[in-house]
Parts: structure tokens; C-alpha cells; sequence
């Protein structure tokens, strides 16, 4: 006596094929198809109410729009990346400035930026410090009108000599309304690359000697 099971009729079904089964996805055709079967079956006495109908239609062309509109704004976000992206590139080798209090003088050129004055000021003095807290220069600034008053450290010790390149912290206090008061500053960079940070981080520059940044940090072009 056979042992196998005729399983054609469980092929007519399509109860065989799990795996396609689950592949498959359903539709606005198939949801129609589904939802006149499920009108021709209904109990007569129990028919389905309109609202009930037209809800189900509701809650499906709901799902699809929704679905429709996630698709739409990945391509856009998909755009808008591309196009940042290749905005970006181009400032590879172009200086930049960006929010920060920690420069590279590189030896040759001097290490500069813009310091923020939100009111008239008096007695601005720009402090350099080394990476151990020891400090390098003061260079004053003298009075100056609310705005942003660009600085520059050519690399001169208090010593009379010079600095060796590498990393310094910059400080910025001025006299306003009769207080000392410590200023923000801008710090320039020079773009080495570009990259792509993903989807959280988006894009992010290289500044050389200063490490990665977001693009969106980028206050300036020089």
C-alpha cells in the first residue's frame, strides 16, 4: 500500500506553494477582486452596509496612499542628497568658515577666522593656546563696531618666535556695557574631502587638521 499523498488537488488550491504565497502582495485589483467575492458570498439577510463598504475602501486607499507618498519622498530625499552632495564636492580646496574655538595653523599660512560682536565693543583681545593649555599669543584687537571683525594668527609666540604647526585653541573676550564678556567665533578650514555621514548624520566635510564637520555647519565661503 502507497504511502504518498496525491497532492493535486492541494496544488488546485495553491496550498503547496507557501513560499510564493508569501511573496506576493496585494494589490488595488486583488482588493477589488476580494471585495466583489466578498459581496456575491454575503449572508443575505446580513448584507453589507454601505458604510461598512465604502469604509473598507477608505482604509485601503488610506494604506496605499500613504505608501505611495513614503516612495514619493524617498526619491525626493534621494534628490535633495544627491544635489547637496554635489554642491558640496565642489568646495573641496576652498576655505570655509564654521563654528568652533579650535584652529590649524599649518606653518606657512596663518591660522584665522571671524569672532561675533553682538554690540559695540572696547578692548578685543584674540588669546592663542597650545593643546596643553599654555598660552601662545594675545593679540589685541582694539574697539570695535557690533558685526563680525575677521582675526589672524600668523603663528608668533609672545617669545618672538615661531609656533609649530598643529592645533591651538582661539579665545575672544571684549569690554561691553563696562563687562568682559567672552565672544563666539568662526574658525577657517580648508575642505580636504567630502563625505556621506548616512542617513542621521547626512553630509559631512573634512577641514584639514581639524577633522569632519556637518555641511550644514558651513557659515561661510572664503
Amino acid at each position: 500500500m502507497s504511502n504518498q499523498i496525491d497532492t493535486s488537488v492541494l496544488d488546485s488550491l495553491g496550498l503547496t506553494k507557501r513560499n510564493e504565497f508569501k511573496e506576493q502582495k496585494l494589490g488595488q485589483d486583488d482588493f477589488m477582486e476580494l471585495m466583489m467575492t466578498q459581496m456575491q458570498n454575503q449572508d443575505p439577510f446580513k448584507p453589507m452596509e454601505n458604510g461598512e463598504f465604502l469604509g473598507q475602501m477608505a482604509q485601503f486607499g488610506t494604506v496605499s496612499g500613504i505608501q505611495a507618498l513614503q516612495n514619493s519622498f524617498a526619491q525626493l530625499s534621494g534628490a535633495l542628497t544627491s544635489n547637496q552632495a554635489l554642491q558640496a564636492s565642489s568646495l573641496v580646496g576652498r576655505t570655509v568658515l564654521v563654528p568652533g574655538n579650535t584652529g590649524y595653523f599649518t606653518g606657512a599660512e596663518s591660522l584665522s577666522g571671524e569672532v561675533a560682536l553682538p554690540e559695540n565693543g572696547r578692548a578685543l583681545l584674540l588669546s592663542i593656546t597650545d593643546e596643553g593649555g599654555n598660552l601662545v599669543q594675545q593679540i589685541s584687537l582694539g574697539d570695535q563696531t557690533a558685526g563680525n571683525i575677521p582675526f589672524k594668527w600668523d603663528g608668533s609666540t609672545a617669545s618672538g618666535t615661531t609656533a609649530p604647526p598643529g592645533r591651538y585653541q582661539v579665545s575672544v573676550s571684549a569690554r561691553i556695557n563696562g563687562r568682559d564678556e567672552a565672544l563666539s567665533t568662526l574658525i577657517a578650514g580648508q575642505v580636504e574631502s567630502v563625505t556621506m555621514g548616512g542617513n542621521t548624520r547626512g553630509l559631512e566635510i573634512t577641514l584639514a587638521g581639524l577633522g569632519s564637520t556637518g555641511f550644514d555647519q558651513v557659515k561661510q565661503i572664503m
